[in-house]
């Protein structure tokens, strides 16, 4: 048979779960040098310092344009876009019919009926496919990330310039009006002749801008930052640090989007191609099960629950009108046990059987959508997802999604670090022996003053 679409590959791999589990892909890929000094000092400038992040080529960019605009957005997400239009910006969360999530992206609001939705693909998609075969008077423009399409050059360079020092960087580099630092309040700024629009927002704990334009602007836009940040000590941060910078802020990069079964799902399935980021995912690590269901996420296991407004009717609402009452998992971070941690990288030196799974610095994780058994007393309690080394925290950690009794901090859990009988077949995955660390649990972001902003971006 061809396989054309996802439900072609579906139907002739058989589980989804076994699919992507054993998937030839690895992680999700990041198209810029991996290291610009050295990846520790990369993650200690978005902390202490300045640091450039590079944004113009792993992510998908959806334009939006048209009188349905905000309509169509209402319609699909779960949190509320009232009073949304021209300079605004904000997430959205996404759901199947089933309450399970899609994904989320930030979506920026370039005119009143015109937008630009930017992330991972799945997002952008779900947009795409109910523009495409509803009845909305929209018009959609797509800007391949790069990953998928290297040979077309992308329409909008996008960086990031945050830490403590960015905007004495910024207001020294600025040649127009004054800057909006409004949390996640749009504006203008002024580099090298270049207007770009901005976002305001502080991943590093303190406000900083992102700052996109037409794409040909994109290298005197930075070159101009890499002159005037010698004075700050800016940091270009490589494809290593970046990689790790989502579980210091407490985002959940790769939730598997909730599409893979179900009916309410299959013209969305027949839409997806056989060889898109949902057909060519990887699941991988220790939490291993045949229910491709067992991976979805609601959005109070995001924390998104306290983004769901009732006030409108979109896809999924009545699923979680049922969800709503609980109870729910909730989301931590997992600080590791450090002579845990020192005992695995020990075993990697051991001349006896199998080794442990390799534990790659700064970022850990070997798959698209990784997913670790987090354990209490040898019982399941949860999933953690994002493993890295934080060289800002000197500490191994990790988001996980836990049963609310283990969300208390300072609750002791375990992570099973490794895949079940020497690994999966992914050639990203060594042959390995599975091995248990003691973890501790911690709030989210695990920076206080990251955290303060972050818990008032909705």
């Amino acid at each position: 048979m061809t396989v054309t679409s996802l439900t072609d590959k579906l139907n002739a791999e058989g589980n989804p779960a076994h699919m992507m589990y054993n998937a030839p892909t690895g992680r999700y890929a990041f198209p810029i040098a991996s290291e610009f000094t050295h990846w520790a000092e990369e993650q200690r400038a978005w902390r202490e310092g300045v640091a450039l992040m590079d944004q113009s080529f792993h992510m998908t960019d959806l334009y939006v344009s048209g009188p349905d605009t905000i309509r169509l957005l209402e319609h699909l997400a779960v949190n509320s876009f009232k009073g949304f239009g021209r300079n605004k910006a904000k997430q959205i969360v996404c759901c199947a019919e089933n309450g399970y999530l899609i994904g989320d992206c930030i979506v920026f609001g370039l005119e009143d009926d015109a937008v630009n939705i930017v992330g991972r693909p799945p997002v952008p998609n779900w947009v795409q496919f109910h523009a495409e075969t509803g009845d909305w008077d929209v018009t959609i423009t797509r800007d391949q990330r790069s990953l998928d399409d290297p040979d077309k050059p992308r329409l909008t360079y996008r960086y990031e310039v945050q830490g403590p020092k960015a905007l004495d960087l910024l207001n020294a580099v600025n040649e127009g009006g004054p800057l909006t630092t409004k949390f996640f309040n749009m504006g203008e700024i002024t580099i090298a002749g270049c207007v770009a629009r901005t976002l305001s927002h502080g991943m590093g704990g303190s406000q900083g801008l992102e700052i996109f334009g037409p794409a040909a602007d994109g290298p005197k836009v930075k070159a101009a930052l890499l002159k005037a940040g010698e004075a700050f000590g800016l940091r270009q941060v490589g494809s290593r640090a970046y990689a790790s910078a989502a579980a210091e802020s407490g985002w959940v990069p790769s939730p598997l989007p909730a599409i893979y079964t179900g009916e309410g799902a299959r013209a969305y399935r027949d839409w997806l191609p056989a060889n898109g980021f949902e057909g060519m995912s990887t699941i991988g690590g220790s939490f291993v099960s045949d229910r491709v269901e067992d991976y979805y996420f609601t959005p109070w296991d995001l924390d998104y629950g306290r983004v769901v407004k009732f006030d409108h009717d979109f896809i999924g609402r009545a699923a979680l009108e049922a969800m709503a009452p609980g109870p729910h998992r909730q989301k931590v971070t997992l600080v590791w046990n450090p002579d845990d941690v020192a005992d695995l990288f020990r075993g990697l030196q051991d001349t006896d059987g199998l080794a442990p799974k390799i534990m790659e610095m700064p970022a850990a994780h070997y798959a698209a959508h990784p997913y670790d058994r987090v354990e209490k007393d040898g019982a399941l309690v949860g999933v953690s997802i994002t493993p890295i080394y934080s060289a800002n925290e000197r500490a191994f950690l990790s988001l996980a999604i836990v049963a609310p009794e283990m969300a208390v901090t300072g609750t002791e859990v375990s992570v099973v670090w490794g895949e079940p009988d020497g690994g999966s077949r992914k050639p990203a995955v060594e042959r390995h022996r599975q091995v248990t660390l003691r973890a501790t649990v911690h709030p989210w972001p695990i920076h206080e003053a990251s955290r303060l902003t972050y818990r008032n971006q909705s």
